[in-house]
């Protein structure tokens, strides 16, 4: 395929700009043709930095979309708009990128599913972890079925003091939570996707807001402000599948806990263990003896050069410009992370109940 896809940038803040146009930029069949973002300053800036010499800007994204040029549209917007102009663009004709987690809720997400089902188009979501060498070994152990039955796992999206204090992160009705829907959907993602397991049961959850209010917080990004801070600084999960596997989701931004983990798991299995506290180790017993065995993902591997440092972010957008291109699924698809989203929604509403949260299909 000679022609380029034509992409279309939507939102060009933080995430547009730490990850998918510098990552898009690695990439040789793709051009950034029209930013858009409400700050138009934002979107002329995008616009010199990652577009072409013709590139158009926008602060009405409806306009963008007119544009029936562009190929695919990447929404990198907050989490109370994924939805809406995730299935706008799905109904102009445009393949969808959307930044994680998919919606704020369950029917937000089911209804850009049933956009992408009836347009045709494809639609995935920003999970990149999933590109890291240590997920993508850990992905192959976990097909192989070494493991046995996987029944038992943590997913950890652990940090210590880390609030971001920029954007909207701390806003409820922008982002629809703290840290349990910002980082806590990708270890939650992570997880699921190694178990290959996406019929949950039950759900009993967990908030809190047990440090916001503190100043002086030793907090990486300097102090937050406590009148801003309208979402958990924790959040806990207890995740029963139908199958019986059990799945204990902890989140935070701000913990008081010594030894943070961000987007990692463990899985205990029937014959064996794996998990990514520290790189990817697998646990099981060989002659009769314990033993722990850790994979060196630092290079090589099937999907990965030698002594390449490629980020997981330019690998993840690789692999949907390709899906786009070939026209096959891409890694991450809509119905897995829907199935996310419906969880962290039920962790959230078992929160404010004090109940459970079943699930009837």
């Amino acid at each position: 395929m000679d022609k380029k896809l034509r992409i279309g940038i939507i939102g060009c803040g933080g995430i547009a700009n730490g990850k998918h146009m510098p990552s898009l930029k690695e990439l040789s069949r793709v051009e950034m043709v029209a930013f858009c973002d409400i700050i138009e300053e934002r979107a002329v800036k995008a616009a010199k930095e990652y577009g072409t010499e013709d590139a158009k800007v926008y602060t009405d994204y409806k306009e963008l979309l007119k544009d029936e040029t562009i190929d695919v549209v990447h929404v990198c917007t907050p989490n109370r708009s994924h939805s809406f102009i995730t299935v706008d663009a799905l109904e102009a004709g445009k393949h969808v990128m959307c930044e994680k987690p998919m919606a704020k809720t369950y029917e937000e997400a089911k209804k850009m599913l049933e956009a992408a089902k009836r347009t045709g188009k494809k639609l995935s979501i920003g999970y990149q972890n999933r590109q890291k060498p240590e997920n993508r070994f850990a992905k192959d152990v976990c097909m192989s079925g070494e493991l046995g039955e996987i029944y038992y796992a943590k997913a950890l999206a652990i940090r210590r003091r880390a609030v971001p204090t920029w954007g909207v992160f701390l806003n409820e009705y922008e982002q629809g939570g703290g840290p349990l829907i910002d980082i806590g959907t990708h270890a939650l993602d992570l997880t699921l996707w190694m178990m290959n397991n996406y019929e949950p049961k039950m759900v009993v959850g967990n908030t809190f807001r047990k440090l916001a209010d503190q100043k002086n917080c030793g907090n990486a990004w300097g102090d937050w402000d406590p009148e801003k801070f309208t979402v958990e600084d924790s959040a806990f999960g207890y995740i029963v599948m139908k199958n019986g596997a059990v799945v204990n989701l902890e989140s935070s931004w701000a913990l008081n806990f010594p030894d943070p983990h961000e987007a990692t798991f463990m899985l205990c299995g029937t014959e064996g263990g794996i998990d990514t506290l520290d790189g990817a180790r697998i646990n099981t017993v060989k002659n009769g003896r314990q033993t722990i065995e850790k994979a060196n993902c630092k290079a090589g591997g099937v999907a990965f050069y030698d002594g390449n440092s490629t980020s997981a972010s330019v690998l993840d957008m690789a692999q949907w410009i390709d899906a786009v291109i070939e026209d096959h699924d891409p890694c991450v698809l809509p119905e897995q992370a829907l199935c996310v989203t419906r969880i962290l929604e039920a962790i959230y509403t078992s929160a404010k109940t004090g109940k459970p949260v079943y699930f009837d299909d």
